[in-house]
């Protein structure tokens, strides 16, 4: 199978299986090159556990001098924060905190300035007060784990935890990755990679240096550097969304994102790198009742705990446990149990149990959306088949 580069006839490098059952879907994948502006990614779907899909395409970098692999890894932003709250709610799941704990019953510090009373719970649905770090911090303090969970513990919350939501942007993973630290001894990274290799699962967060000459170029059609920030001419939700996308500067991952510091260090929230196919794995197993969670904790996290405006997305949202419900903005296929997570761009890894389907699509052409027309197209295309 090959593509077309848009406006010219040089072939785009697609390699992988499609089932004739779903040739819809590598057709749509093949159109993500010829007419939408796809530079390189990956698609994966299990059906019924079985892989139906599994096709890469493009390339790996800007040059395209590099053709993707079946083994590219690429960064997939907020999809690992589905994967960060897995982990804690498998320590849930475990009996080891409830949801309803307050935070500071595994990590005493985060209950300064008026944090006690914020819970495990309000952590995994955005409620917990704390999208952004007021204290300044540089891209330095970035790689620095004890570093990060330090100064959120001790922030002051821009809200009562538990009255409002408000989407932790990047805040998220160490907010939820220090309370599995806490617990188990491990940074999220390392219970992340013995989660998935136990999968066969190629999703990662914190990359040897050994691997990551499999990254691809991740290319930002809107480059820039981070914006500075005057705390003193900027107040409320707007001082909050700034600080929260870049406090530290790089915490998007702007400026920073193909430096081999960003890819070893664990930002959960927005640096997991992974394959399409080890996203849909982890999907896959979690369609398998009691592998990863108990059947009654999956429910629970995958229906609606918060919904409202989000002054950081700007819209009206539902969140979920780490998991986000399927909803008329941002769906996940026609079902309504569906559940998973974008990330920017429009890398995205979902499940839905009624049709047994587990989903993956990764890329490397980050446009400013998490929901785009190509992980659109793929998936319309997949729901024509099933």
């Amino acid at each position: 199978m090959t593509a077309r580069n848009p406006g010219g006839d040089d072939p785009v490098p697609v390699d992988g299986r499609c089932d004739a059952r779903f040739a819809a879907v590598g057709d749509a994948f093949a159109a993500n090159f010829d007419a939408r502006g796809e530079v390189g990614g990956a698609v994966a779907v299990f059906v019924d556990g079985e892989l139906v899909v599994d096709l890469v395409g493009g390339w790996a970098d800007g040059d395209r001098t590099r053709p993707w692999r079946h083994d590219t890894l690429v960064d997939v932003y907020s999809v690992g924060k589905a994967f960060v709250a897995l982990l804690l709610l498998q320590l849930v799941d475990q009996g080891r905190l409830g949801l309803d704990d307050p935070v500071a019953s595994v990590w005493p510090e985060f209950a300064a300035a008026g944090k006690a009373d914020a819970t495990v719970r309000h952590s995994l649905c955005h409620r917990a007060g704390v999208p952004a770090i007021r204290r300044p911090l540089t891209d330095d303090d970035l790689w620095d784990w004890s570093t990060m969970a330090g100064a959120l513990a001790a922030t002051e919350p821009w809200w009562e935890p538990g009255t409002r939501h408000a989407y932790h942007t990047n805040t998220y993973g160490h907010l939820v990755g220090e309370q599995v630290r806490r617990l188990t001894g491990d940074l999220p990274g390392t219970r992340l990679r013995n989660l998935a290799g136990a999968l066969d699962a190629d999703v990662w967060c914190g990359l040897p240096t050994t691997e990551q000459v499999r990254c691809a170029e991740v290319l930002w059609a809107l480059p820039g550097a981070p914006p500075d920030i005057d705390a003193d001419a900027r107040s409320g939700d707007e001082l909050m969304v700034l600080l929260g996308y870049f406090n530290p500067p790089g915490y998007s991952s702007m400026g920073v994102v193909n430096t081999a510091a960003w890819r070893a260090a664990q930002v959960p929230s927005t640096n997991t790198h992974a394959t399409a196919t080890g996203v849909a794995r982890i999907y896959r197993a979690l369609l398998e009742p009691g592998r990863l969670l108990s059947p009654g904790l999956l429910a629970e996290a995958t229906s609606a705990q918060s919904t409202g405006w989000c002054p950081v997305l700007g819209e009206e949202v539902t969140f979920g446990l780490g998991f986000k419900p399927t909803s008329p903005r941002r769906p996940f296929g026609p079902n309504p149990t569906a559940f998973g997570h974008f990330g920017t761009g429009g890398a995205v890894g979902f499940a839905d149990p009624e049709a047994g389907v587990a989903f993956g699509y990764v890329m490397n052409h980050v446009i400013p959306r998490w929901q785009s027309s190509r992980n659109r197209a793929l998936v319309d295309a997949l729901y024509r088949c099933v």
